[in-house]
Formats: structure tokens, C-alpha cells, sequence
């Protein structure tokens, strides 16, 4: 009987068990042209630069967990008349790790600023959703000389469950044992809050974001950066902030909900609200025209 139980552990350990996906075989797959990669800050940044360098530069800033191919519907439009930059954060989708494994704000600023350096783009319109979001408000109110205008989409930086203010959060056993077991099933639930209609949750997208999640170094990544995040009220930063800013939101946000979105525009003093219709926490992914015409409308 023992010997019948220690088989049944063995093979579902085996089943459960989640290697990390070849490096070569995933930049084939998903850093077609005009992918490129340069080393800034201990990262080797996975980016993409469209569009004319003569236009308006648009610099997008995905999620947690996410990568730049959440913007694709959103680019394929905005390129023809922007040049729009977008890079995979560290830590996440093709850029993996980072040689000092610091996934603090301050690095993924020092990162985002030095790849818009490298590029030569002196000043940007930012659009940020969620994590992408936080970093953007933070780049608005640390470099203010180098933002045109700013675009949150259900931002992150206040606190909530799991995150108080000057408190290091709670360790995640599950998180953690991500690193060693990640069933495609089990990442597309995890995936499922995000949309109000989960039918929008095509199979290729959960394909994207487990192959992506399955990158090598990425999900330790994902493990540091959750436990050295150390929020701080980002009140007094965001009063600083002076450029035009649209907070967009889906109406069935579960993840970040839109009664959140009070306390930005109480915060920043030029900003409004677009609440988009039947829409969850990724409205570039599930109803990409819905709040593309609103982006546009913004930056025009």
C-alpha cells in the first residue's frame, strides 16, 4: 500500500511539476520584429519600437505578470500615427531577470528611463495599466519635465488587501510554489477575474501568458519583486503631478475596482474619469477598440 501511495505523489509531482520553457524556442514565438533587446541596469530589456521616431512618442507599461504583447491591438493602430514604445518590465515576459535581482520601483524606473535615453526620446505620453500604472504615475512625479500627458488604466499604488503602507507584506506559499508548479488550468483561473466577459479569454492568450510566466528566471522574479514591495501613501506624489491625465477604468474591474478611482482624482489635480462599459481589468485585451477610441480621443 505504501509503495502504491508513494507512486501516486511521484506521478502527481510529475504532472504538476512546471519546467521553465526554452529561452530560444520563446523568442521565436513572441519577439518577432521589431523586438530587440539591450542591456540597461542588470536587465536585458525586451522592447518594441514602432512607428516613425518622427511622431509623438507613446511609451506603454504593462501589468503584473503581463508583457508588452498586451498592448498588440492597441499598437497595430496607434503606430501609424505615434511612435510607440513599449518593453517587457523586468522581471516579466522576455526580459527576465536582473543580474542584482532589485525589483524595487526606483530600478524599474531607472530602467524605463534608461531605455527612453538609449532611444533618444526626451519626452512621452505614458499609458500604464495596473503595476505599469503605478510606475507611470511615479515617473509623472519624478520627471515631470519628461511627460507630454499621462494615462492610468486602473492604476495600482494604494493600498489593499494583503498591502498596508511601510508594512513588507506577508510571504505566499502559493506564490512561492509557483516557482516550482504552474498548471496551465490553475494560471487561467488565476487569469479569469481579470475580464468582465471571460470568453474575451482566448486559449492564445492563456498560451502567451503561461509560456511567458514559464520564461526562465521569471517566476523568482515575480517572487522577489512580491516580497520586496514596501507600498508607501502615494498621496503626496501624485499632488504633484501636473500634466493632463485620463484615468480609464472598466465598469467590472475585480482585481483593482473602480470605486478606487476617487482617490486618484481626488489626488492629481488635472485629471477625469472614463468609465468603460461591461469591461474588466484589461480593457486593451478584452474590449481593445472600446478604450482605444478613448485613448485617442485624450491624445489628440
Amino acid at each position: 500500500m505504501i509503495y502504491l501511495l508513494v507512486a501516486s505523489i511521484v506521478a502527481c509531482s510529475y504532472w504538476v511539476w512546471t519546467p521553465d520553457k526554452d529561452t530560444a524556442l520563446l523568442r521565436d514565438k513572441y519577439a518577432q520584429a521589431p523586438s530587440a533587446f539591450i542591456k540597461i541596469a542588470g536587465t536585458n530589456v525586451h522592447y518594441r519600437d514602432s512607428g516613425s521616431k518622427t511622431l509623438p512618442a507613446l511609451v506603454f507599461l504593462h501589468g503584473f505578470g503581463s508583457s508588452l504583447h498586451t498592448w498588440d491591438e492597441w499598437s497595430k493602430t496607434l503606430e501609424h500615427n505615434y511612435r510607440v514604445i513599449r518593453l517587457d518590465l523586468p522581471g516579466f515576459g522576455l526580459s527576465g531577470e536582473n543580474d542584482d535581482n532589485d525589483f524595487s520601483d526606483s530600478h524599474d524606473l531607472a530602467v524605463i528611463m534608461g531605455l527612453l535615453d538609449q532611444l533618444e526620446v526626451r519626452k512621452a505620453s505614458f499609458i500604464g495599466n495596473s503595476l505599469g500604472g503605478k510606475l507611470a504615475w511615479r515617473i509623472a512625479s519624478t520627471y515631470p519635465e519628461r511627460i507630454e500627458k499621462l494615462v492610468l488604466i486602473s492604476p495600482d499604488g494604494f493600498a489593499s488587501e494583503g498591502f498596508d503602507y511601510d508594512k513588507q507584506p506577508k510571504p505566499s506559499f502559493m506564490l512561492s510554489a509557483m516557482t516550482l508548479a504552474l498548471p496551465k488550468p490553475l494560471l487561467k483561473m488565476s487569469l479569469v477575474p481579470a475580464y468582465a466577459d471571460t470568453n474575451s479569454l482566448t486559449t492564445a492568450m492563456v498560451d502567451r501568458y503561461h509560456d511567458l510566466m514559464c520564461a526562465p528566471g521569471v517566476r523568482k522574479s515575480i517572487v522577489a519583486r512580491f516580497n520586496q514591495t514596501l507600498l508607501k501613501n502615494p498621496v503626496p506624489l501624485l499632488q504633484t503631478i501636473q500634466v493632463d491625465t485620463l484615468l480609464m477604468w472598466g465598469e467590472h474591474d475585480a482585481m483593482i475596482p473602480v470605486a478606487n478611482a476617487t482617490d486618484y482624482i481626488n489626488a492629481i489635480p488635472n485629471s477625469h474619469l472614463i468609465v468603460l462599459p461591461n469591461v474588466g481589468h484589461l480593457p486593451q485585451e478584452e474590449q481593445p477598440q472600446l478604450g482605444l477610441a478613448a485613448l485617442q480621443k485624450f491624445l489628440h
